[in-house]
């Protein structure tokens, strides 16, 4: 039997559900909603190179914090790259969220209705169907070339190493 991977919140474990990617993998598909209930899906970007950043709640600070700085950092990033959101927030307050916060260089996305996302990149917190703290940067051709689970919740990422490997990934 397969080890489940845990994270902590202040300490506490907590269990991810769903399919545990590795690099070099390639990246599950799966839907998700933009803030205006469209669906989206990761093929929809193919040909770019996607940084996905999960978060449990942007209504907490460091989820603010953690998408605030890739918001700033987008810019750095040629048009070939993609940033994406992804939480369990409604789209209507990933939408109010982002009005507020003056977020502009990358698009929130809500796994609320089925956490296929979640799911299909092993982040779904069991015992709190929320998304677990996260950097994955998927390539061009689809294939998963880096993976940051942040063991405690309440930690932001390493966002110079998380820069480091978009740097080395062309696009």
């Amino acid at each position: 039997m397969e080890e489940k991977k845990t994270v902590t919140m202040k300490g506490n474990p907590l269990t991810l559900a769903g399919n545990q990617v590795k690099v070099g993998d390639k990246a599950p598909d799966f839907e998700v909603l933009a803030n205006d209930l469209s669906p989206v899906r990761l093929s929809s970007f193919s040909g770019k190179v996607c940084l996905i950043s999960s978060v449990p709640s942007l209504d907490t600070s460091v989820c603010d914090i953690q998408t605030k700085k890739f918001n700033e950092q987008a810019t750095n990033f040629g048009k070939h790259v993609v940033i994406l959101t992804i939480s369990m927030d409604l789209p209507f307050a990933q939408k109010r969220w982002c009005g507020a916060a003056g977020i502009e260089n990358l698009q929130t996305l809500s796994d609320h209705r089925k956490a296929e996302f979640g799911k299909a990149f092993g982040v779904l917190i069991e015992q709190l169907r929320l998304l677990a703290r996260a950097v994955f940067i998927v390539d061009a051709k689809g294939t998963i070339r880096y993976i940051q689970i942040v063991d405690e919740l309440t930690n932001e990422p390493d966002y110079e190493e998380v820069i480091e490997a978009l740097k080395g990934i062309e696009g």
